[in-house]
């Protein structure tokens, strides 16, 4: 492995070390808009590519060995093809997340701030979006790519290649139906996130209001 590829798989490892933390990006934040007509990898990603807007309502749970209960928080999110993600924390902490072709930002009261990250670049933002949209044949790079089930009812398993991916993850499991419902991703150290999709739907476009955010 070049120093290249090292340098891909950390920012990768970066994205989704977010994705299990925040689940903004990134995942993730992950793989959002799949469609139950996907029967094999390209048929998800063509399926993927359909949906111009997709609204809905997630809950997430983070299960960590060192706690009795998991740490739960609850919010909304918006994917638009052509411009990212908005991932807005409601509970426990109100908190605005937005995952775009230029990066990660989060808002506060001078509007929609940069994270910092020493790993940020267009390579991680290129991994964070290839997640986001199903890119099939650049997570393949990164993982091997299990699908079973039918249109209405599959599951897409990704199990990580390189070593620093499988330092991190076991295995990241997505399930649907029209739509994703289940995101989860499994840590090699026993804890776990498990991001569950509601109300989701490709009938609104995006509002005045969030196409200021992305146009920010």
């Amino acid at each position: 492995m070049d120093v290249n590829d090292n340098a891909r798989q950390l920012t990768l490892r970066s994205a989704l070390r977010f994705f299990a933390s925040k689940l903004a990006p990134t995942g993730v934040a992950l793989l959002l808009s799949f469609n139950a007509q996907a029967f094999d990898l390209q048929q998800l990603s063509d399926q993927l590519a359909k949906p111009a807007v997709i609204h809905g309502s997630f809950t997430q749970e983070k299960h960590l060995r060192a706690l009795p209960q998991p740490l739960v928080s609850k919010g909304t999110f918006v994917l638009a093809k052509d411009h990212g993600l908005l991932w807005l924390l409601k509970t426990p902490l109100q908190q605005d997340y937005r995952i775009t072709g230029q990066g990660i930002a989060r808002r506060d009261a001078n509007g929609w701030q940069p994270l910092p990250n020493k790993s940020a670049g267009a390579e991680q933002n290129r991994l964070f979006l290839a997640v986001l949209q199903g890119d099939s044949s650049g997570l393949q790079r990164d993982f091997e790519l299990q699908l079973q089930g039918q249109a209405q009812q599959w599951k897409l398993t990704l199990i990580p290649r390189s070593l620093l991916l499988k330092q991190v993850f076991t295995r990241i499991n997505i399930d649907g139906g029209e739509l994703v419902h289940t995101i989860e991703l499994l840590e090699t150290q026993g804890d776990s996130t498990v991001l569950r999709m509601q109300d989701s739907t490709a009938s609104q476009p995006l509002s005045d209001g969030e196409q200021h955010d992305f146009a920010q």
